[in-house]
């Protein structure tokens, strides 16, 4: 286990009881004390900037403010503080989403509580942490991002479907089908929000209006087959 000072966390989770046995369990931990716990985005930015706490343990998907705006604005007011989201999202998109908003580490809520402590005790000394099984995700979507970047800086760099990301390929393949986005969500096994968001990533990327323009453009490339 590693060993810090004593860190103050404010644990913050829509759901009462997985908040409650989150609490109850690092109580139990000797080098950490919960401060406070918050059941939305708003009493989670109220409760960091009143109290300061050194980590946040912050749920990603509540009513509301979600816990990425939350994020955002602890960190303006608090910028110290270090934010630990906890998730049963293990989406690209929400993951990329956090990570920007200044998120120091991303954890599933399937992990244990001895791992979530440690966790919060690594990115209390600085360190960025994140589940094993998004890492490579993370990847993919900062090459796809570094690509973008390249071939707006450069006119003549590849553009295109080198830029997808395989779940975008799948779900500009349901468009293809003529799938809405509840469709492709249930096809998939991603969220409908999830698929919004590829959807308007697809289009950013191939700088193109409309899902038509998108499915045209897909098929004229042979990137699916029609």
């Amino acid at each position: 286990m590693l060993e810090v000072d004593d860190l103050r966390v404010l644990v913050v989770d829509d759901h009462a009881l997985y908040r409650r046995g989150l609490v109850m369990e690092l109580e139990d931990a000797p080098d950490l004390e919960v401060i406070a716990e918050a059941s939305d985005g708003v009493e989670a930015v109220d409760s960091a900037i009143a109290l300061a706490p050194d980590v946040v343990l912050m749920d990603v998907r509540m009513p509301g403010m979600d816990g990425i705006e939350a994020t955002r604005r602890i960190l303006e007011a608090a910028p110290t503080t270090r934010v630990l989201m906890l998730s049963v999202s293990d989406e690209p998109d929400d993951l990329v989403d956090a990570v920007k908003a200044g998120a120091a580490g991303y954890l599933l809520k399937e992990t244990s509580i001895v791992d979530i402590a440690e966790s919060a005790r690594k990115v209390a000394i600085g360190h960025s942490f994140v589940s094993p099984s998004l890492a490579g995700r993370l990847l993919e979507e900062f090459a796809a991002l570094a690509r973008r970047i390249d071939a707006d800086a450069d006119p003549e760099a590849v553009t295109g479907p080198s830029l997808l990301t395989t779940r975008e390929v799948a779900v500009l393949e349901a468009m293809a089908d003529g799938a809405d986005n509840d469709a492709i969500a249930a096809r998939t096994g991603m969220t409908a929000h999830a698929v919004r968001n590829h959807v308007r990533n697809i289009l950013e990327k191939l700088h193109l209006a409309s899902r038509t323009e998108a499915v045209l453009y897909a098929v004229r490339t042979r990137l699916i087959d029609p």
